[in-house]
């Protein structure tokens, strides 16, 4: 009862900008690591990847690598594994060819057009983050960058969200951070900020439910329900 209070307290609250993740909520690039990782188990007969690539979302590159020691040992040569995948995902990917989510034109578009403050809050290191959105022809809807390589805490921690509202002068609490992942929910609800979640690889699941706003299915719904957000 409380959490619906809160969530129609919310919904009727204006806001100033949305704060994005980049992987699997701008382009889906969560499969293509996937796809990317699947790959090399099949070469390798590395067991269970699938969980453990689901393990890593969300997460820096360093977390990834602790995540993946963890799981297979030390022993495990993870660095020269994410450094052929890395080979892989590049040889398939860039240029372009890396797929945006639906309706993410639209929605920045939208977002712009509203004068609402756009920033991009994703643990992926900066120069890969910047690639990417110059190569899709979105770099400049955003007002701020804050990547994984810029914070010394990665998400579940507040850091990088926190970092991306001081960049581009917002407060937390009226700012909405779309999210597909665990810790980037969790990373958003510690920061004070309205997470939305659009799932991509992982379901929402009952954590996922409390800690949102709302759970959303595609951008373009996105689009719809802050269209309809009143003062």
């Amino acid at each position: 009862m409380i959490v619906f209070i809160w969530r129609q307290m919310m919904k009727t609250r204006q806001f100033d900008a949305v704060l994005f993740d980049m992987d699997g909520v701008i382009f889906d690039s969560e499969r293509a690591v996937m796809d990317c990782w699947t790959t090399l188990a099949e070469k390798y007969n590395i067991k269970d990847i699938e969980q453990s690539v689901l393990a890593c979302t969300g997460t820096t590159m360093v977390r990834t690598r602790e995540i993946m020691l963890e799981r297979y040992g030390d022993d495990f040569p993870y660095d020269d594994y994410a450094h052929e995948a890395s080979i892989m995902y590049h040889k398939r990917y860039d240029g372009g060819r890396l797929p945006m989510k639906k309706g993410v034109a639209e929605l920045l578009g939208f977002l712009k057009k509203n004068g609402k403050k756009i920033a991009l809050a994703s643990s992926t290191r900066r120069q890969t983050v910047e690639n990417q959105l110059r190569e899709a022809e979105i770099y400049d809807y955003f007002d701020g960058i804050v990547c994984g390589d810029m914070v010394s805490r990665s998400k579940p921690a507040p850091d990088i969200f926190l970092k991306a509202c001081e960049l581009i002068g917002t407060e937390p609490e009226k700012s909405y951070a779309i999210e597909d992942s665990y810790n980037g929910i969790r990373a958003a609800y510690a920061g004070g900020l309205r997470p939305i979640m659009v799932p991509d690889l992982l379901p929402a699941n009952e954590e996922m439910e409390k800690l949102t706003e709302k759970v959303i299915e595609n951008l373009f719904e996105v689009m719809n329900y802050l269209e309809n957000i009143k003062d």
